[in-house]
């Protein structure tokens, strides 16, 4: 909150120049886009070893170890026997759309690579005698072009669901639809603040306006929206439930097998480098060298050292992805919902009114003091307002149970409704089941038929008779 308040020195000192884009000769930009592409395929080889390794030292057990020196080519090795596989296409599917799915699930998600900044944008370096920047290009609105990628391949994944024909894949691809709905809203919400404080859209221009101090920073809770969001986006755990193999065998992907699962697997593990990289430019100060090092290495900062920072940078974050697998269980599906629609949008919508509150002041040269005053004054109102309304909720819910509304008997549920086993709704309850005795307490029966409980009845009945 301090950095919410005091960078706002900052604000306007960034101009957008977006002048060292769009000269490069043509082979110059071949040669920068084949590189965004092996960068990604690259991190995606490694993310999977590194994933199955570092699993494997969580739950105290050995990871790859057989395909290359310490396991390393355990990716190739998956990837030659997913290509092997039978490629299997199924009855029921709609034949084109399901082929088509795969690529649109995997394409866009390389797309955004093209206006992610690799290093300075002043032409420092130089490609076989030729200076350009490290970055294929740069848009004045390159955040809007990569929330436009990132919308386009949910379009792979709901197709998935629908051509296949079958009910688990088609609920796998209306869970991955509503949850992208959810989730992308909160995180356009985290973007706009930092466009608030930037001033701009392109991506270079964003981290040029963090040469003094990174929005993690003066944007923390924008960071911390994003990091779930980036989470819910990818549909990656705990937050897979597209893809729950618990309740829906493997979700959207259920009926597809080699090259085409393969695609998926793909286009998950380059839409988390996508969104690390995002992360670390919006946030993590993109290329620039961590602060211990760029106050005594003044090079830090220049030449092909950039790019060093980014991938760690990057690496840190897909490393934080592997961790939440590795350490939190699958959440329900409403519980999902509720985070998305009930806390991360309206925190986000909150603190961008806050951040747009401190934005306008510091533009109108409002005094420190006034601008903690008139901030403060709004969130303890906005505090007083919410504790009010869960008084009167309260109170209301208390004077229902006292009348008995609270307490009426639930609906008797049917666990076999339409013909096929079904969950119960809320508010429903389904009927204990008795269970079977344990092997304790089970009756041996004897030689005659009858078991000891009826014959030590017959024997005190007899004694009783005596």
């Amino acid at each position: 909150m301090t950095g919410l308040f005091t960078g706002g020195s900052q604000l306007a000192a960034t101009t957008e120049d977006l002048s060292f884009f769009g000269h490069d000769v043509w082979w110059l930009i071949v040669i920068k886009a084949v590189f965004c592409f092996a960068f990604a395929m690259l991190t995606v080889l490694i993310s999977i070893v590194w994933e199955r390794k570092v699993v494997a030292w969580m739950q105290l057990r050995i990871g790859p170890n057989r395909h290359g020196p310490w396991g390393m080519l355990q990716s190739l090795a998956d990837g030659v026997k997913l290509m092997l596989k039978e490629d299997v296409v199924v009855k029921r599917a709609d034949k084109a759309v399901f082929i088509l799915a795969p690529v649109v699930a995997a394409i866009p998600a390389f797309m955004a690579f093209a206006v992610v900044p690799f290093g300075p944008a002043d032409n420092e370096v130089s490609i076989f005698g030729q200076r350009t920047a490290l970055q294929l290009t740069d848009l004045p609105i390159g955040m809007l072009y990569i929330l436009a990628t990132a919308s386009v391949g949910i379009y792979g994944i709901v197709l998935a669901g629908w051509s296949s024909g079958s009910t688990y894949p088609l609920l796998g691809g209306l869970r991955a639809s509503a949850q992208m709905i959810s989730y992308e809203i909160a995180m356009g919400l985290a973007f706009a603040a930092v466009f608030l404080y930037s001033g701009s859209m392109s991506t270079s221009t964003i981290v040029a306006a963090q040469h003094d101090r990174w929005y993690v920073i003066l944007l923390p809770v924008s960071f911390l929206v994003y990091i779930a969001t980036m989470v819910g986006e990818t549909n990656r755990a705990p937050f897979d439930m597209p893809e729950s193999e618990g309740d829906l065998v493997g979700g959207f992907n259920t009926e597809y097998s080699s090259i085409k699962f393969a695609l998926f697997m793909l286009a998950e593990y380059v839409n988390m480098v996508t969104v690390s990289a995002v992360a670390t430019t919006l946030f993590l100060g993109g290329w620039r060298a961590p602060w211990p090092v760029s106050t005594f290495w003044e090079g830090a900062n220049h030449g092909w050292w950039p790019m060093l920072w980014f991938i760690v940078k990057v690496q840190l974050l897909l490393f934080f992805f592997i961790w939440l697998r590795g350490t939190l269980p699958r959440v329900r599906y409403d519980q999902l919902m509720k985070l998305g629609w009930k806390v991360l949008i309206p925190v986000s919508m909150v603190w961008l009114m806050l951040v747009a509150a401190v934005r306008a002041m510091r533009n109108e040269n409002y005094d420190f003091t006034k601008i903690v005053l008139y901030i403060g004054g709004g969130v303890l109102a906005l505090l007083l307002l919410s504790l009010i309304v869960d008084l009167f909720r309260d109170r209301e819910e208390k004077r229902a149970a006292g009348e008995g509304g609270a307490l009426a008997p639930p609906e008797r549920f049917d666990p076999m409704a339409g013909g096929y086993p079904v969950p119960p709704l809320p508010g429903q309850q389904a009927e204990r089941v008795p269970r079977r005795p344990s092997r304790a307490e089970r009756q041996l029966v004897g030689a005659n038929g009858s078991s000891e409980a009826d014959a030590a009845e017959t024997e005190k009945k007899e004694d009783g008779d005596a």
